[in-house]
C-alpha cells in the first residue's frame, strides 16, 4: 500500500479523535497509523481455548468463557456498593463482581444474551468469581479478527485511567488493517527473504498483532527483529564505507626517530602482546589515508596510556601535534603527569590546559600550539574553545568516550583543515555485542590482557557481622606497609534507605584506627578543591593509612602501595562502578585485595552482582551481565542512554540475530554499494525513508 496512508494523523483513525489522539501522542510517542501499527505488544495471552464453568481450577489464572448473565444485584459493603452478576453456562453458574462504574455497567449489559467473558478467577465461599472481566457479546466477538493468542500493549496509568485500555488499542489496531485492507509495501529484498526463509512484511505484521499459534508468532518476531536490526547495522557500516571514502585523513607514512627511540630507550616494560596488535591496527590506519575512528578499549590498569604515547609520537614524527581531552581536571593532570614522566629525556614538549589555569598561564600555551614548538597538548574540555588554535593538529584521543557529546567531539574534527585522527579510549569494557551496537562505525581495537606482573585483585564478600574480622586484617595490611581505602555510597544519612553513612563510618574508622598509630584521609564530593587535593596529596605521599572516601576516587587516582579497597554497601553500587573501584588497587607488585561489605538482605540483582565480582575480574564479562541486568541504555550512562530505541527486538536476547543481521548488511554493501541494483531498490527506499525520520538514527559517531 502507498506509505502515505500510514503517515495520516492518528486523530483520522475511526474511534480515536482530538482528545485521545493527544493522549496517545504525549503517552506512547504515537501521532500517525505507522506509530500504532509499530506498537508491538509487549506479551500475549492464550485465547485458543473456551473453559467451561465446571473446568475452572483454584489457579488464579486468566481464563476465557462463554455464557449468559440471568441477575444482577447491589450488594452493600464497608465502603460503598459492588454489583454482581450471576453468570451461567450449561455447567454451572458463577459470578462477576464490578466495583465501579456501576451505572453503566447496568445500562449496557443485556441480560440473557451469550457473552465471551475473560479475566482472572477467584475462589471464594465456596463460588468462582471474576471481577472486572472483559466482555464482548458472542456475535460481535465471531465478527472481529479471530485473535486465538491476545497481544497485551505497553500501557501507561493515564491511558487506562482515561479509558484507553488494551481492549481499546486492540480495536483501533483491528480498524487500522481493516482501513488499510492489511496490505503493507515490503521492506526487504525478494533475495534476501527467500535465502533467510522470512515471512513477508504483511504476514509478520498481522501474526505480530493477531498471531494464530506461537509458530506464527516466532516467524514474525524473527522477521521484524531481523529486519529493525538490519537496517541500524546498515546505517552504521553505511556511514563507516562514506567516512573512509569521503573523509581523507593525514598520512602517518613515517616510523621515525621519536617513536623509535622511546621503544628502545624510554619504554618502563616490555608490551604485551595486546598492546602490540593494538599499535599495528593503529599504524594501519593511520597510512593508509583515510580518517582514523577507531575506540580502543581496555580494562582498568591494562596500558591503554602507553598506546596512546606511541600513537602521539607517530602522529610528532609525521610533523603534525597531537591532543588528549579527558572528562574531569583529575583525570586530565593524571595523564599530563604519567605522560610527562615518560617523555622527560625525548625532547618531546608537553602542556596542560584546564579551566582552573590562570589566564596568565594560558597564553604561552597558546603561543607554542600555534607557532609548532608544542608537541602535545592535555586537557579537558578547555581544549575545544575557540581560542586554543594549533598550527597542525593531526591526532586527537578522547578518554572516557562516553562523557563527551556527539557536537563536543565534532569541534575537534574543525580543528584543522583535514579532520585529526580520532582514537577514542574507554576503561569501561563495552559487550561485543553492544559495540557491535553503538560503535558499528568504530574500528575497535581491544587490549584483553593486563602487563606482566600485575597480580589479579582478590575479592570477597563479608557482611556486616564480620567487620571486626574485616578490620583485622586491615591492620595486618598497614602493618605491612600498605594502605587501604573504604569507600562509602551516601555522604549525608538519607532516611529512606538504611545504609552507613559517611561521616558515620568515618567516626567508626578512627574509633578503630586512633592515632597516633594510624593518620586517616577524608574524600568526599562537597569539600573544597584545595581540601581534596590535600587529602589526596596525603594519602599519595604515604602520610595517611586509610583514605575514607565516596566514588570521587573512582577515576584518576594512582597509589602502587594501596593494596586494599573496602567498598561499604556494596550492594548499592552498579557492577560496572564496583569494578571501577576494584581498579584503584593491584597497580604496585604486591597481592591486592578488594571487600565488599554488605548487609544481610540482598535483592536476587544485588547477589548476582556480588557473585560476579567474586568469581571474575574480567572487565568483558562483568559487562555482559551488567547489560543483561541493566540493559543497553542504562549501560553506556546519560550521553548514551535510549540510543537504541528499538521497537521489537532486544540487543541481548537476540544477539543472533543482531550478528546475521550485521552480516547480510555487510554483504549486502560488498555486492552492492550503492543499491543501484533492480532487486535491492526496496531497501534502497526503506533506508531512504528511515533516514528522513533521522531522530531515531542518533547513534553516536
Amino acid at each position: 500500500m502507498n506509505g502515505n496512508t500510514l503517515q495520516t494523523p492518528i486523530v483520522y483513525l475511526k474511534g480515536v479523535g482530538p482528545h485521545r489522539a493527544e493522549i496517545l501522542q504525549s503517552e506512547l510517542g504515537i501521532q500517525t497509523f505507522q506509530d500504532l501499527l509499530n506498537l508491538f505488544p509487549s506479551r500475549y495471552i492464550d485465547k485458543t481455548h473456551y473453559y467451561k464453568i465446571s473446568e475452572l481450577q483454584r489457579s488464579n489464572a486468566d481464563v476465557q468463557l462463554i455464557g449468559k448473565i440471568v441477575h444482577l444485584k447491589t450488594v452493600a459493603q464497608k465502603r460503598g456498593q459492588r454489583l454482581v452478576a450471576k453468570f451461567i453456562d450449561d455447567s454451572g453458574e458463577m459470578e462477576l463482581v464490578w466495583f465501579r462504574g456501576h451505572k453503566w455497567i447496568r445500562e449496557h449489559i443485556k441480560v440473557n444474551e451469550p457473552y465471551v467473558i475473560f479475566g482472572r478467577c477467584n475462589w471464594f465461599n465456596g463460588t468462582f468469581s471474576m471481577p472486572h472481566p472483559e466482555m464482548e457479546l458472542l456475535k460481535e466477538h465471531e465478527k472481529g479478527l479471530k485473535i486465538s493468542m491476545q497481544p497485551v500493549y505497553p500501557s501507561t496509568e493515564k491511558l487506562n485511567n482515561k479509558g484507553i485500555t488494551n481492549r481499546v488499542i486492540n480495536k483501533w489496531i483491528q480498524q487500522l488493517f481493516l482501513d488499510t485492507k492489511g496490505s503493507f509495501s515490503e521492506t526487504l529484498s525478494n533475495d534476501m527473504i527467500h535465502k533467510l526463509k522470512l515471512v513477508s512484511k504483511n504476514e509478520a505484521l498481522f501474526n505480530i498483532h493477531f498471531p494464530k499459534n506461537q509458530e506464527a508468532l516466532a516467524k514474525a518476531q524473527f522477521r521484524l527483529k531481523f529486519e529493525e536490526l538490519f537496517y541500524v547495522q546498515l546505517q552504521l557500516i553505511s556511514k563507516k564505507i562514506s567516512r573512509r571514502q569521503k573523509i581523507k585523513g593525514h598520512n602517518f607514512n613515517h616510523v621515525g626517530e621519536r617513536f623509535n627511540n622511546f621503544y628502545k630507550n624510554h619504554l618502563p616494560f616490555e608490551l604485551t602482546e595486546a598492546q602490540k596488535r593494538v599499535i599495528k591496527e593503529i599504524r594501519w590506519d593511520l597510512g593508509s589515508n583515510a580518517q582514523m575512528n577507531r575506540l580502543l578499549q581496555g580494562d582498568v590498569g591494562s596500558g591503554k596510556t602507553i598506546v596512546a604515547v606511541m600513537t602521539m609520537l607517530l602522529a610528532i614524527d609525521n610533523g603534525y601535534q597531537a591532543c588528549l581531552m579527558a572528562p574531569t581536571e583529575i583525570l586530565a593532570n593524571q595523564h599530563y603527569q604519567g605522560i610527562s614522566a615518560l617523555l622527560e629525556h625525548t625532547g618531546v614538549t608537553c602542556s596542560l590546559l584546564t579551566g582552573s589555569i590562570k589566564k596568565s598561564a594560558r597564553k604561552p600555551i597558546h603561543e607554542q600550539l600555534e607557532n609548532g614548538e608544542l608537541d602535545i597538548l592535555v586537557g579537558t574540555h578547555a581544549l575545544l574553545e575557540d581560542k586554543v588554535k594549533y598550527q597542525n593538529l593531526g591526532l586527537a584521543i578522547i578518554d572516557e568516550q562516553h562523557r563527551f557529546g556527539v557536537a563536543q567531539r565534532a569541534k575537534l574534527w574543525h580543528k584543522n583543515n583535514i579532520p585529526p585522527h580520532i582514537l577514542v579510549m574507554t576503561a569501561t569494557p563495552i559487550p561485543r555485542t553492544l559495540a557491535m551496537s553503538l560503535y558499528g562505525d568504530l574500528d575497535i581495537s581491544v587490549i584483553d590482557e593486563l602487563p606482566p606482573g600485575r597480580k589479579r585483585v582478590r575479592t570477597v564478600h563479608r557482611f556486616d557481622s564480620n567487620r571486626l574480622k574485616v578490620f583485622r586484617f586491615l591492620k595486618e595490611e598497614i602493618k605491612k606497609g600498605r594502605q587501604v581505602y573504604i569507600v562509602y555510597p551516601l555522604i549525608q544519612e538519607s532516611e529512606a534507605m538504611d545504609y552507613k553513612d559517611l561521616m558515620d563510618g568515618y567516626e567508626s574508622v578512627v574509633r578503630e584506627f586512633p592515632m597516633p598509630d594510624y593518620q586517616v584521609s577524608i574524600v568526599h564530593g562537597k569539600m573544597k578543591p584545595s581540601d581534596k587535593d590535600y587529602e589526596m596529596e596525603r594519602f599519595v605521599s604515604g602520610e595517611t593509612q586509610l583514605m575514607v572516601a565516596t566514588t570521587v576516587i573512582e577515576v584518576g587516582v594512582n597509589v602502587p602501595n594501596a593494596s586494599v579497597m573496602v567498598i561499604e554497601s556494596a550492594e548499592r553500587f552498579g557492577l560496572s562502578q564496583l569494578h571501577q573501584l576494584r581498579g584503584r588497587v593491584g597497580r604496585g607488585a604486591d597481592q591486592s585485595y578488594c571487600i565488599l561489605m554488605t548487609g544481610q538482605k540482598l535483592s536476587s540483582d544485588a547477589k548476582t552482582r556480588l557473585e560476579t565480582m567474586v568469581s571474575t575480574s574480567d572487565g568483558f564479562e562483568i559487562a555482559e551481565v551488567d547489560l543483561k541486568l541493566r540493559g543497553p541504555g542504562d549501560l553506556m550512562g546519560t550521553q548514551q542512554s535510549g540510543i537504541l530505541n528499538l521497537r521489537i527486538a532486544d540487543i541481548v536476547k537476540d544477539n543472533d540475530i543482531l550478528k546475521a543481521a550485521r552480516f547480510h548488511a555487510m554483504e549486502l554493501l560488498r555486492e552492492d554499494p550503492n543499491l543501484e541494483s533492480p532487486e535491492n531498490l526496496v531497501i534502497r527506499h526503506t533506508y531512504t525513508q528511515l533516514m528522513k525520520h533521522k531522530a531515531q538514527w542518533n547513534y553516536i559517531s
